[in-house]
């Protein structure tokens, strides 16, 4: 830039001095200042182009982006997948989106990154089902020069230089923000719980495994143990039960017990058999579903029992969206939910990829994440974050 301003200014004050000169002649007449040479032109056109090419937007015209999901089965991915399609729009780019059956069929979805990848196209963006079944994978599509973005979950724990950049919610906090919600609802309780009458809260965790649920899992589970144990009626008498990779503590003497049950398979008649068994236990009093499916396993189960969950019975809280999540809280059945912003999370996904296969810096983008009830689902704020 500073170049491009001497160049001008040096023009500017030659012509002049010329001009100058020309005038000092007598008569009043006038000398035309000669013309630049071609190599002082070239060089200030080569500079202003420089600078007006530093403010030049970002272009997808040509791009080809490809788009492996981790599934179709819930509206979320629909609202990923507008997103992405809104970004590729914007910037002119051919983008493909993809995603296996379910959540947990991982060689299916490395069988779709593999295909992606052999087209050669000019990115890719990958919610991975499954870092290591994947690596192969990246290090191929390192090898080819084809940048990959990560996002929701992103590629969790990938060796440098594979993941140029993620755009995804920090799961493990926009979880903690349910558990607060929670907890606020049912502080009465949780400080008349005593040794020998405990409280239990549930969890339906559509699985274990995937980076995003397996951290929000984990975020609301941390957040609930960390805000009972500085209640003095409970203090380290918490417990974690139902799931081998978040067992903790002693069931037998805790006034909190914290259970997790995770589905055998991922369909709504086994989600609904696992919310319906923490429902049934007397001791219930709390009950969060870690996504879509869990939330929607919640609400089928408490249809099933004739309403155990509401206003003044077991506090119920999401995640994610949904017509029957949505329709759950403007009716009070569930206290309240966690919302990303999918829409967001498919755009950043592949302006971050067109951006990456022009050569530009892309930085990770964390997409956030907003509490919404029956007070503020229909608000400007909260609506645009929502999908049926």
């Amino acid at each position: 830039m500073k170049k491009t301003k001497t160049l001008k200014s040096m023009a500017v004050m030659l012509a002049f001095a010329l001009l100058l000169g020309g005038c000092g002649n007598g008569g009043g007449e006038t000398t035309e200042a000669p013309a630049e040479s071609a190599e002082s032109t070239e060089a200030v056109s080569q500079a202003e182009g420089s600078e007006q090419g530093d403010a030049q937007p970002t272009t997808g015209e040509g791009k080809v982006i490809e788009v492996v999901a981790k599934g179709f089965q819930h509206q979320f991915w629909k609202a990923v997948y507008q997103g992405a399609q809104q970004a590729a729009d914007q910037y002119g780019a051919t983008m493909t989106f993809q995603g296996p059956k379910n959540e947990t069929a991982i060689q299916e979805q490395v069988q779709m990154l593999a295909n992606a990848i052999n087209k050669k196209p000019d990115a890719v963006a990958l919610a991975a089902l499954d870092t290591k079944a994947s690596l192969d994978l990246l290090n191929q599509a390192k090898d080819a020069n084809i940048p990959v973005i990560g996002f929701d979950s992103g590629i969790p724990d990938a060796p440098e230089g594979l993941v140029v950049a993620t755009a995804a919610t920090d799961n493990e906090a926009a979880a903690a923000i349910g558990a607060e919600k929670m907890f606020e609802a049912l502080k009465s309780k949780m400080e008349a719980a005593a040794e020998g009458q405990p409280v239990r809260i549930g969890v339906v965790s559509q699985e274990v495994n995937s980076a995003s649920i397996s951290g929000r899992t984990k975020g609301f589970i941390d957040k609930y143990v960390e805000l009972s144990k500085a209640l003095p009626n409970v203090g380290d008498k918490v417990a974690v039960v139902g799931n081998d990779k978040f067992k903790a503590g002693d069931e037998a003497t805790a006034v909190v017990v914290i259970d997790l049950a995770v589905p055998a398979q991922v369909t709504d008649a086994e989600g609904q058999t696992q919310a319906q068994t923490l429902l049934n236990k007397q001791d219930l009093i709390g009950i969060f579903g870690s996504n879509e499916f869990g939330a929607k396993a919640i609400i089928n189960a408490n249809n099933a029992l004739g309403g155990v969950v509401g206003e003044g019975k077991i506090v119920a809280v999401g995640f994610d969206s949904g017509k029957i999540q949505i329709d759950a809280i403007k009716n009070k059945t569930l206290f309240g939910s966690v919302t990303q912003d999918p829409v967001s999370i498919g755009f950043n996904a592949v302006e971050m990829a067109i951006k990456a296969s022009n050569g530009e810096t892309v930085e990770d983008v964390d997409t956030g994440a907003v509490w919404y009830d029956s007070t503020n689902v229909d608000s400007e704020e909260v609506k645009p974050l929502l999908y049926e």
